[in-house]
């Protein structure tokens, strides 16, 4: 399964679905390989060939997360300065909702509590929106586009959307938002909200050719504009994965969890398949002040909630 999760060229859908649980490969590989350090008794061809294989699968294992963890530099730097700016400061919430949950209340008292200058809610339906109709209340901006097929999409802010456009970057039926947004201090930002759909057999299968797929899409748009950059949502794929590396290095932005920590988002039901799937990309200009997965609202995937800063980039 470790070299099977190599072929990233490969359009299997359940090759892909390989990339995904590499923090499990690991802990496997390492518990298979405690264990046949005891009970092996004698070493053969098959036992050397059965050892190396294992470290070898860790080995790669560990290259794809290593990243993850506070072993390696921040990409994105922690903005320590004490006297912030906070004209330029954005708090972000990113939420899949799940569209069958109606714990809508919950999610709620986590906006209450977090108090972000913007939110982004995904799998929204007519009943969540209708749900969610105290946010239009508390943000004098949004953008709201539900539907029925888990692709349904929120967006709130605090601060004026302008230009803002819902484009449908491969599927028909699979929006994204896109809009420059206005800091307090007069600065402005690019917002892309995403939520590609995901590479595993279903109504809309993987995309072929790498390409082609709208994470990359998305990537071009931040490159060919030179205007600070924040990319958001549930990319429906884990952060190591080839598309979403073909897509950072094509936008050249930067993801806020390297050198901090996966932040599982997904699955929140399950204690042991969990990997992280919300995501928060950058542009070198901002800086992370705070990052946080939140608690459980009904959801099966947890909120990620980033306070960022928009710096002078000197």
């Amino acid at each position: 399964m470790s070299l099977l999760s190599l072929l990233f060229d490969v359009n299997v859908w359940w090759i892909k679905a390989l990339d995904f649980p590499r923090v499990q490969f690991l802990l496997v590989g390492l518990l298979c390989l405690l264990m046949f350090g005891v009970l092996n008794q004698r070493w053969s061809f098959w036992a050397a060939f059965l050892t190396v294989g294992l470290i070898s699968s860790i080995g790669l294992q560990l290259y794809f997360i290593i990243p993850y963890t506070s072993l390696v530099q921040k990409t994105v730097k922690t903005f320590n300065t004490q006297d912030i700016n906070k004209s330029n400061k954005v708090k972000l919430l990113v939420a899949n909702v799940y569209m069958h949950n109606r714990q809508a209340t919950s999610f709620l008292d986590i906006v209450k509590q977090t108090e972000p200058d913007m939110v982004l809610v995904m799998e929204t339906n007519q009943w969540w929106i209708k749900a969610l109709q105290p946010l239009r209340k508390k943000y004098a901006y949004y953008h709201e586009y539900p539907a029925d097929n888990t692709y349904g999409m929120g967006l709130y802010s605090n601060f004026p959307l302008l230009d803002l456009e819902t484009k449908f970057l491969q599927h028909s039926d699979v929006p994204s938002f896109h809009t420059k947004v206005q800091l307090p201090s007069g600065n402005t930002f690019l917002f892309h909200g995403v939520h590609p759909v995901p590479p595993v057999l279903s109504k809309h299968p993987d995309n072929k050719g790498e390409q082609e797929i709208a994470l990359i899409k998305v990537g071009r748009m931040v490159a060919q504009n030179n205007i600070p950059s924040i990319v958001a949502g549930d990319f429906n794929d884990v952060a190591w994965s080839n598309t979403s590396r073909l897509f950072q290095t094509t936008g050249e932005l930067n993801d806020i969890r390297v050198g901090r920590g996966l932040y599982n988002s997904f699955d929140a039901n399950s204690p042991m398949l969990r990997w992280p799937l919300d995501h928060v990309y950058v542009t070198e200009r901002f800086e992370l002040k705070h990052l946080e997965r939140l608690g459980k609202f009904g959801s099966d995937h947890f909120p990620i909630y980033a306070e960022l800063v928009l710096t002078s980039g000197k």
